[in-house]
């Protein structure tokens, strides 16, 4: 197996603080905590802790896909539902976690209202495409 090309990295370190959880994401209904993974790899991965914030409801359910190398989602707290292309529903509970191929179009259909995702992509700057 060939080296992975290196990157120029350095060391962090990311805490629980409340105060880091920021409502100025991708979507209104969450709160991301940046755990600064795309700053120590110069971009080349983000990780972060995404909280839902609001109840989910059905307006909220938009097909779209991310324009990714690499994703994965890990459900920390409670439980979030999504439908994906060709699968149809999955449901992730704390504990589980899933990796979505790059570009798998999908529908987020529900979560608990204690829902927390941990969420790994490369790379960290990524375009999001509503597919209508």
């Amino acid at each position: 197996m060939e080296p992975l090309p290196s990157a120029l990295q350095h060391f962090t370190i990311s805490h629980h603080d409340e105060a880091d959880f920021k409502a100025d994401g991708l979507r209104e209904y969450s709160a991301y905590r940046d755990l600064g993974v795309a700053q120590a790899t110069n971009g080349s991965a983000e990780a972060h802790v995404i909280r839902m914030i609001a109840p989910f409801r059905t307006e909220l359910s938009v097909r779209h896909h991310h324009n990714i190398q690499f994703q994965m989602v890990y459900c920390l707290k409670g439980w979030f539902e999504t439908d994906f292309e060709g699968l149809g529903p999955q449901r992730l509970v704390a504990g589980s976690c899933w990796v979505q191929p790059p570009s798998i179009r999908h529908t987020v259909v529900g979560w608990s209202d204690d829902c927390e995702l941990l969420e790994i992509l490369m790379p960290a700057h990524h375009e999001t495409v509503n597919d209508l």
